[in-house]
């Protein structure tokens, strides 16, 4: 793909990666994804913003053949996917200097071998001009990473985020066009990599407030060329109350904690709580990443298994204690044949969740009529706690 205008002299560069379908070696791309990167023709100065991740390299640098001089590589993180083709930027343009913050240029150096010569140091709030175009940086830690900068465009109004605000999408449309997948596909990249950053990224939105932004461009997805309603999500997303939701992660064996979630389930509906199930044997983790933003109650579905719980409810718990969702209440359910240790197990792998833990429903075998009482009696304890604390 050729690169294309945005701007008069602001052009999206890249490569869209229609195949990818794993990220890091974890996270699902079900929509593929992009490499966003940006070029600015000033007057007198021509900045690089982000390169691409290194297997496109090729297309990148075929896009820049018609590109005379690059004065700055502006490096927002130092991840590869998003910094990985900077050695290659810089042997075509050795007269490039890597505009970082100074947390970046430590972590280029480590990761991309860069000599310390290679880097101007941006400082926060500190300006950058092209001649008619002028850049200024802000640094906007842990999005998702320690070092992580965003830059606007001020004659343009165009801020340019890197992960910040970005989806996993290959398309070849170079704005939002349907709203809706766009949303879902954000609250998806949310969930799997900002969610544990929350109370930063709450200060780095407050940072932003006072600009006009008239445009966000991503380093991952489409641009938005009405950014209003993506701000607004990522507001409630990080600052918002949680819903009347209970997500329940389960796994079963034999079928004894399968007809207790289902029938936990249906008791929580009954009494107006909407409810999200996950088969850990089948789920896609960014789904259940995705419903933990929202969540007011996670409940964890277990057999026991060698006197612990399951392996992919451990699982579970380990994903909901990284990701530190606004849950306020957790309980477990589950069965054993002889005994165990699930439940002290479970509750010393969430030590980040500050939440409330609601009493288990354990049974031996298959649940009799007092253990569905017993899930009787937690169902209407979740939804009593869910409408005294005001979840909608």
């Amino acid at each position: 793909m050729e690169k294309r205008k945005i701007k008069e002299k602001v052009f999206w560069l890249g490569a869209v990666d229609w195949d990818r379908r794993l990220f890091d070696s974890l996270v699902p791309l079900p929509d593929g994804t992009s490499y966003n990167a940006y070029l600015i023709e000033g007057s007198e100065k021509t900045a690089l913003l982000d390169t691409v991740d290194p297997p496109m390299a090729e297309t990148l640098m075929k896009q820049l053949n018609d590109v005379s001089k690059i004065d700055y590589i502006v490096s927002h993180h130092a991840e590869q996917d998003h910094s990985g083709t900077i050695p290659q930027v810089l042997k075509r343009f050795p007269e490039a200097k890597v505009v970082v913050t100074p947390k970046a240029a430590n972590m280029l150096a480590d990761l991309l071998k860069l000599p310390e010569s290679a880097f101007v140091i941006a400082e926060d709030g500190q300006v950058l001009s092209l001649g008619d175009k002028t850049l200024k940086f802000i640094h906007t830690p842990w999005v998702h990473w320690p070092e992580t900068m965003v830059t606007y465009l001020e004659e343009d109004r165009i801020l340019f985020t890197c992960d910040f605000y970005g989806s996993h999408i290959a398309t070849s449309d170079l704005f939002v066009i349907d709203q809706g997948r766009v949303h879902e596909a954000a609250k998806r990249y949310f969930a799997e990599i900002m969610m544990p950053f929350r109370n930063v990224i709450e200060k780095n939105i407050e940072k932003l407030k006072n600009y006009k932004i008239d445009m966000i461009a991503p380093s991952h997805g489409q641009i938005y060329d009405k950014p209003a309603w993506i701000m607004e999500s990522y507001r409630e997303w990080v600052s918002g109350p949680p819903r009347n939701l209970a997500v329940v992660p389960f796994v079963s064996m034999h079928g004894s904690t399968q007809r207790m979630v289902d029938y936990l389930a249906q008791a929580l509906v009954k009494k107006g709580v909407r409810v999200e199930l996950f088969n850990l044997v089948v789920t896609d983790i960014g789904r259940l990443a995705m419903s933990l933003v929202d969540a007011a109650t996670l409940v964890v579905g277990t057999p026991t298994v060698l006197a612990g719980p399951h392996p992919l409810a451990a699982y579970a718990a380990f994903l909901a204690n990284a990701l530190r969702p606004k849950a306020k209440f957790l309980s477990i359910v589950g069965s054993y044949g002889w005994g165990g240790k699930t439940v002290e197990t479970l509750a010393a792998m969430i030590p980040n969740l500050k939440v409330e833990v609601i009493d288990p429903v354990l049974c031996k075998g298959l649940p009799s009529d007092t253990d569905f009482e017993a899930l009787d009696r937690l169902a209407g304890t979740i939804a009593r706690k869910h409408q005294d604390s005001g979840f909608k």
